[in-house]
């Protein structure tokens, strides 16, 4: 059985990229557990920073919307007001059901170059052949952890992404590195649940998104600083609603801009609960860390250069992640190493998401030096999956395959078309 398309992960990138495959007649296969980052990898009690009306995984006839789940349900979807992460990753199951075909909860193992396209083995070592590969993996490959604190045993050192549940650390000394909403809010729930707490950033002072504008405002208002999906200003709506236009510029200013842009800062609704709760120091970076009995030792150095210590039991590093085409251990090392990277590692793109190696398409983070910031955020996923889906169709049209097998005119769940299985 030779497919259109493998899509592996089902996020919300991997979803909408699924929604719109099927939609447009591919013969695909979706694997991976869906939400699974938002279910696993993030504690009871966070909020999704994006605002609602900016968090929709996306579907051509934009009918699954997140406020049509939230009408259903009973729930709150409005501007200025975030939503509980349980309630996006149960939109994201619903969304799963109603607009994409079958979703392959195994996980794939190894993607590698096959006959005629690729070959990818599942979990189980089933072997799949597909013509195209679209590759929705999330951040969790990409976790990047200061090297003063790598090597350290995960009771002492773990990444923010690696807790769903923060109970364990209740009523112990507990350090968070980082200056963005991941450090502050984690931060904040563990202050909130009797943990002593401390949050350590290398910027001078800890920045804060403000409250958005009102939805409805006088429109020289709205001219000044449009609503986007990425917060209010041209400068955010540009790179929220123009990713193709974002491609276009120069290689060094797209890299720049997708590394500093939008950096770290707090939700406006949890500077109260940090600031009240939480012992705060700016300006200060971890350059050596050991185990000591009872945690470890950290050594700092502030902004003058002016180094202390300090022991805590334990460190969670909410340092983000770092998108790098070596870090896609699920290809093959041939695939890895026939992908053309930028200088920061970041695979090389066409317009279609399609990487330099024929019928590789990748989308979500790692896709923002390409493609802009959004491509960080669950807003990107609408101008990915609707770019790259045709992307996929201009490869398959390139090249046909013999033992492709049409797709007959139907409707799956939700009004989708229902992919022909092997």
């Amino acid at each position: 059985m030779m497919y259109d398309l493998l899509v592996v992960g089902a996020g919300p990138y991997g979803l909408s990229i699924a929604s719109h495959a099927a939609a447009a007649g591919l013969n695909l296969r979706v694997f991976g557990r869906p939400m699974a980052s938002w279910r696993d990898h993030m504690p009871a009690g966070m909020f999704l920073k994006s605002e609602p009306w900016a968090s929709n995984l996306s579907d051509p006839a934009g009918r699954w919307r997140l406020d049509a789940y939230c009408t259903e349900r009973g729930l709150t979807a409005r501007h200025a007001h975030p939503i509980p992460v349980e309630d996006f990753a149960s939109y994201g199951l619903w969304f799963a059901r109603n607009a994409v075909p079958e979703v392959d909860e195994r996980m794939i193992a190894r993607v590698s170059s096959g006959p005629e396209g690729f070959s990818a083995v599942a979990e189980d070592g089933e072997v799949l052949h597909a013509r195209t590969v679209a590759l929705a993996v999330g951040v969790m490959p990409f976790i990047e952890v200061p090297s003063a604190l790598r090597g350290l045993h995960p009771t002492l050192v773990t990444h923010s992404s690696h807790h769903s549940d923060l109970g364990p650390f209740q009523g112990k000394d507990v350090t968070v590195i980082g200056g963005g909403q991941a450090a502050l809010e984690t931060a904040a729930l563990l202050a909130e649940q009797g943990t002593r707490v401390r949050v350590l950033a290398r910027a001078e002072r800890l920045r804060w998104n403000d409250v958005p504008p009102p939805w409805e405002r006088p429109w020289w208002q709205s001219m000044r600083s449009p609503h986007s999906g990425l917060g209010p200003g041209w400068r955010n709506w540009f790179y929220s609603e123009r990713p193709g236009l974002f491609r276009r510029l120069p290689e060094a200013t797209r890299t720049r801009i997708a590394a500093t842009a939008l950096g770290p800062a707090g939700a406006w609704w949890v500077r109260e609960r940090v600031e009240r709760a939480v012992d705060l120091l700016p300006g200060h970076e971890v350059t050596a860390a050991a185990a000591v009995p009872g945690g470890l030792r950290l050594e700092l150095a502030d902004l003058s250069g002016a180094r202390r210590t300090m022991e805590t039991e334990h460190v969670i590093a909410a340092t983000g992640f770092k998108a790098h085409r070596d870090r896609l251990g699920l290809l093959s090392a041939e695939l890895r190493g026939a992908m053309t990277a930028l200088p920061d590692g970041s695979p090389v793109l066409d317009r279609g998401f399609e990487s330099s190696y024929p019928g590789l398409f990748l989308a979500g983070l790692v896709t923002a030096p390409g493609f802009g910031p959004a491509m960080r955020f669950v807003h990107g996923a609408t101008f990915t999956a609707s770019t790259l889906v045709q992307g996929v169709r201009r490869r398959l049209r390139a090249a046909p395959v013999r033992g492709s097998v049409p797709v007959p005119a139907g409707a799956g769940r939700g009004g989708t078309p229902t992919p022909v299985r092997g």
